[in-house]
């Protein structure tokens, strides 16, 4: 992008510099050619008026030509000539390549005014120079300034990038930065109004999931125990034979339902991979810190090299960061990111927390309530962050109020550790 950018720059000032400089160049030549003519006709017309009186008289001698060598350019030849009679000449003979003016005189007589070429055309070659460097001047600043603008627009522009690519990946978090640049902010904006649109939009939609998913197993657990009732109570054959069909397709209702989502489960952590939490919370720290510096607070980062864990990149990051977010609300003094392995069930454990006086015993149950805040957010933040972890398999807890924090629970990676196929369950035809 940069170098496409520099590129098109170069090339406008590239073809604005010929465009002028060459018409500017020739103007120039042409300029210095006329000024030098019109200096030297207006001198032979001088002289003219000075011989005319003698020509007329026929007394026109050489020591007239001498009284107006002084209009005489240096290296210059003055060069009279009379009808029948010889022809007159005063100062040094100019060369083979020489500009002229002429002029004439009474009786038919004529002048002829010559210098050398030369001078002419180092003057020339002077200023047709200074018209090239001038252009190529025109050049260098414009590269400058082509460079400058190329770093200015390339930036924010991989930032936009990776800003997009995170938004695909399930990371959701507003990011402040702006470039001042009225196209470029008016895209920051709107990833950002993207961006929480998004996270609201995932967080009905799991809620969703488990809405339904809890209501129809509920629904049809009642039918299943009704229609064992009913087959255990009938006695005619037709009416248990249909009860035991009925029975039937509940369970294989109840199969379908285990599988899909089961197969959701699984589509949602499609992305997981193994990661090495040094590196990922190492850069998720390095965003915060500058925001938790402004507040006059410090950040600091607790992880063992080699701690792994099976996570998606985008999620982890959003995770941690509302986590951090919340600490920076609503926490106070010095905040610590530190991940370890889990003592008992071989999980990974990332904990955030701070020095601030914690959360209310009144407050703690319902901090991961959606819509539910304490401090004037809108409560969808911590909501979105367990719905996230639990996505990838993992869990969000309140580990302690006092100080308060939070622990992520996160699967370690078995030896060659790779997501699955998600293989959703083929359609079921009635029987």
């Amino acid at each position: 992008m940069r170098r496409r950018i520099l590129l098109a720059i170069l090339l406008a000032v590239a073809v604005t510099a010929a465009a002028l400089g060459i018409p500017l160049g020739v103007t120039a030549w042409k300029l210095v050619e006329s000024i030098s003519t019109e200096d030297l006709s207006e001198r032979a017309t001088q002289i003219a008026a000075n011989l005319d009186t003698a020509m007329a008289d026929d007394n026109l001698m050489q020591d007239d030509l001498a009284g107006v060598a002084i209009l005489i350019p240096n290296g210059g030849r003055l060069v009279v000539e009379r009808p029948g009679m010889p022809t007159l000449q005063e100062g040094a003979d100019p060369g083979p390549d020489v500009v002229a003016a002429s002029a004439d005189l009474a009786k038919g007589g004529k002048l002829q005014l010559s210098i050398p070429a030369g001078p002419l055309r180092s003057r020339q070659t002077t200023v047709t120079l200074a018209v090239l460097l001038l252009v190529v001047l025109s050049v260098s600043i414009g590269t400058v300034v082509a460079t400058v603008t190329a770093r200015r627009l390339a930036k924010p522009l991989r930032h936009v990038a990776e800003r997009a690519a995170r938004l695909g990946g399930g990371d959701f978090r507003a990011d402040t930065r702006r470039y001042g640049v009225g196209e470029l902010d008016m895209v920051a904006e709107a990833l950002d109004t993207s961006g929480h649109a998004l996270a609201q939009l995932v967080q009905r939609e799991r809620q969703l999931v488990g809405d339904v998913s809890h209501q129809l197993r509920s629904r049809l657990t009642a039918l299943q125990l009704r229609l064992e009732s009913l087959t255990l109570l009938s006695q005619e054959g037709d009416i248990a034979e249909e009860a035991r069909a009925a029975q039937e397709q509940a369970d294989r209702l109840s199969e379908a339902l285990e599988e899909l989502l089961a197969a959701a489960r699984a589509a949602s952590e499609v992305d997981v991979e193994a990661i090495e939490l040094s590196q990922a919370l190492s850069q998720v720290a390095q965003e915060w810190r500058e925001l938790l510096r402004a507040e006059g607070r410090n950040l600091r980062l607790k992880v063992a090299e080699g701690v792994m864990a099976r996570a998606t990149p985008g999620r982890l990051r959003e995770v941690v960061g509302v986590l951090l977010d919340n600490a920076l609300r609503h926490g106070a003094g010095t905040v610590t990111l530190a991940a370890r392995r889990g003592e008992a069930d071989g999980s990974v454990v990332v904990e955030v927390s701070d020095t601030g006086s914690g959360i209310p015993d009144e407050l703690a149950p319902h901090v991961f309530e959606r819509g539910f805040s304490g401090g004037g957010s809108t409560g969808v933040g911590l909501a979105l962050a367990r719905a996230l972890a639990e996505a990838d398999g993992g869990r969000l807890e309140l580990s302690s109020r006092r100080p308060a924090v939070f622990s992520l629970f996160l699967r370690s990676p078995g030896p060659g550790d790779v997501p699955p196929e998600v293989p959703w369950p083929p359609e079921r035809v009635p029987r």
